[in-house]
């Protein structure tokens, strides 16, 4: 990163000042603009950064930071309790399974600092256009509609929320419902929400909570009436290593995190994926306007 920033209210006396420190993040906008705040924050502290965000997959950046090639990332902790740590039931209390992913990933030279309200979870949404003919409401409603009318049940995924316990196979597992594979369409999560709103392809996409287009395609949210998904609260990671010679990281990003709600991600995320801005403008805009760090 060769940005000319300095501190605001983080980063004063440049305390990773020497540091050569590198930040990833996975290929979706709001994990990106993640790792491009945490970047500009190490940059204002003083560190040099090395930006290899935008890696492809969860498995990628995870792989980074475990092996030491990337010091810093944003994950969540319904991806590390169920996806990385295997375990097959979500902890609903956010604030224990926060606790639980800390100290279980902690062996496997993982630090997870205190997360964000931030909770961008798995949804499934519907037009409202659509949703006019069969007022869905819940996803009970639709394993009900799955059982009455199987044909009406068409839904656009991406291959990963396919195939995860934390995605569709345990979704329709917890709600009784089977839809059949010839129902089901895989596709880039990009455009899944263009197909909800705009064809009939798909009565029913995968969403994330706290994608800006939701509100800006007109979609209805349906609500997990039976607590399936797990919360998906978005922590700093940092390679154990890494947090051991700089420990003053936590108290640079816990900041940020108390800030960065769902709300504020929504409309983040819609200024990447609606009004098609950078993703890095996007985090310093926000980095600079909360006064967190300034310009030049």
């Amino acid at each position: 990163m060769v940005d000319d920033v300095s501190p605001g209210s983080v980063g004063r006396g440049e305390p990773l000042k020497g540091a050569t420190l590198t930040v990833t993040s996975k290929n979706f906008s709001e994990n990106i603009i993640l790792g491009q705040m945490t970047g500009l924050v190490f940059k204002a502290a003083g560190a040099e950064v090395i930006d290899r965000t935008n890696l492809p997959g969860s498995i990628s950046a995870r792989e980074a930071i475990i092996n030491g090639d990337a010091d810093a990332q944003w994950d969540y902790t319904g991806t590390g309790w169920i996806t990385f740590l295997g375990h097959a039931d979500p902890i609903v209390d956010p604030k224990k399974q926060y606790e639980a992913v800390r100290d279980e990933d902690r062996g496997n030279g993982v630090v997870w600092l205190p997360p964000a309200p931030l909770d961008n979870t798995y949804a499934l949404a519907i037009s409202k256009k659509n949703n006019a003919k069969y007022r869905l409401k819940t996803l009970s409603d639709v394993a009900a509609l799955a059982k009455r009318d199987p044909g009406a049940v068409t839904i656009c995924v991406e291959n990963e929320f396919a195939s995860r316990d934390d995605g569709l196979p345990g979704m329709e597992k917890r709600y009784g419902m089977k839809i059949p594979a010839a129902n089901i369409q895989k596709m880039d999560a990009g455009i899944i929400y263009t197909q909800v709103s705009e064809s009939d392809s798909c009565l029913l996409g995968e969403v994330f909570t706290t994608d800006g287009r939701i509100e800006a395609m007109d979609l209805d949210v349906l609500e997990d009436d039976k607590d399936f998904f797990p919360n998906y609260n978005a922590s700093p990671v940092i390679h154990l290593a890494t947090f051991e010679k700089y420990p003053v990281i936590a108290e640079l990003l816990d900041p940020l995190a108390k800030k960065l709600t769902t709300e504020v991600a929504r409309t983040l995320n819609a200024k990447v994926d609606v009004e098609g801005e950078d993703p890095h403008e996007v985090a310093k805009e926000w980095l600079v306007a909360e006064g967190f760090i300034e310009e030049g």
